[in-house]
């Protein structure tokens, strides 16, 4: 491959860095269960897309063993999630979370 022609990991590093900060800002900001979550995946994308650059900037496996290993946690924490956010939405009838107290009845 020409070496013009290739991305230099700098764009990939500055991206994942973009992507992770965007989901800490939405994490820390959001009020939305809903949003929050979406934010913590986009966190997990972001730390991702910087497994892949390294893995593919060294030619090593074991970041997309990595990448694999952290799509397998987010899709169970998919499940388990909307799940957790189903059943609160169901006893609160609303996904604010300055309105939720579980403790309370």
């Amino acid at each position: 491959m020409n070496s013009l022609s290739e991305v230099p990991l700098a764009y990939y590093l500055l991206l994942s860095g973009v992507l992770f900060a965007c989901g800490v800002l939405g994490f820390l900001i959001k009020r939305n269960i809903i949003a929050i979550f979406m934010s913590i995946e986009l966190m997990l994308n972001g730390v991702n897309l910087s497994f892949v650059a390294f893995a593919a900037h060294w030619h090593a496996l074991s970041g997309q063993i990595f990448v694999f290993f952290v799509m397998v946690v987010a899709a169970a924490e998919a499940a388990v999630g909307l799940a957790i956010i189903i059943a609160v939405y169901r006893t609160r009838e609303t996904l604010n979370v300055d309105q939720i107290n579980l403790l309370k009845l």
